[in-house]
């Protein structure tokens, strides 16, 4: 199974500078997984220690945002497309 990660530029340095990489994994924690073994601490960079995504991190299956799923349990399909974006905060003040 295939599956096609969009990686944000803050976490390129765990990449080799590449805006995409492939992995394989049924479920979003399953990729996750499968990703720290080619890409060594990105892992922890996406999900905290109990396994929950972290909160500033969002994650979109084929554009749709997984905490509106099943979070890292959304189960994934051969070809799906994951996008890894940080969360935008602040704003006026």
């Amino acid at each position: 199974m295939a599956i096609e990660v969009r990686i944000p530029t803050i976490l390129r340095d765990y990449t080799d500078g590449e805006k995409a990489v492939q992995g394989s994994g049924a479920t979003i924690a399953e990729l996750f997984a499968d990703l720290d073994t080619s890409h060594p601490g990105i892992k922890a960079r996406l999900v905290e220690d109990g396994g929950t995504l972290r909160r500033f991190v969002n994650v979109y299956l084929n554009d749709e945002d997984v905490r509106f799923l099943s979070g890292v349990d959304t189960e994934l399909t051969d070809g799906d497309s994951v996008t890894i974006l940080p969360a935008v905060a602040g704003g006026m003040r």
